[in-house]
C-alpha cells in the first residue's frame, strides 16, 4: 500500500486466565506486552487466543480479523498512540483486504485505551 506500518492496524484476539476473549487493536510495527496489559486489566494472564478460538468468537479467519462486526462481542483495548493518527488502515474481514478509516471510527467499538506496545 506504500503506507508506513505503523499506520496499518493490526487486529489481535487474545484470552485472558479465564478463557474470555479480548480484542487489542496495535500498530504493525509494535508488539503487545501481554504481561504489562494483564497488569493494567487487572488480570493474571493474557495470551493469543487458539486460531480456532479465534474465528468461533470473531467469525474471522486468522490473518483476515476485523475489529468491526464480530459474531460475539468481545471487549476492545487500542493502544493510546493509535488515536495520535488521523488516518489507519485495518483489516477489512479477509486476508489482503485493508481499508482506511479515521481513526475515530474506531469509537463506534467502544474501546478502551491502553499502553502496551513494545
Amino acid at each position: 500500500l506504500g503506507v508506513p506500518e505503523h499506520r496499518v492496524i493490526k487486529t489481535i484476539v487474545l484470552q485472558n486466565e479465564q478463557k474470555q476473549g479480548l480484542i487489542v487493536l496495535m500498530h504493525g510495527d509494535k508488539q503487545i506486552s501481554t504481561r504489562n496489559l494483564a497488569r493494567q486489566l487487572g488480570m493474571k494472564h493474557i495470551e493469543p487466543a487458539d486460531p480456532k478460538q479465534a474465528n468461533k468468537w470473531t467469525g474471522y479467519l486468522v490473518g483476515g480479523t476485523s475489529p468491526f462486526g464480530t459474531k460475539n462481542a468481545l471487549p476492545v483495548y487500542v493502544e493510546r498512540s493509535v488515536w495520535d493518527l488521523e488516518t489507519i488502515y485495518i483489516n477489512g474481514g479477509k486476508r489482503g483486504f485493508l481499508v482506511a478509516v479515521p481513526s475515530d471510527a474506531l469509537k463506534t467499538l467502544n474501546p478502551q485505551s491502553v499502553d502496551v506496545a513494545v
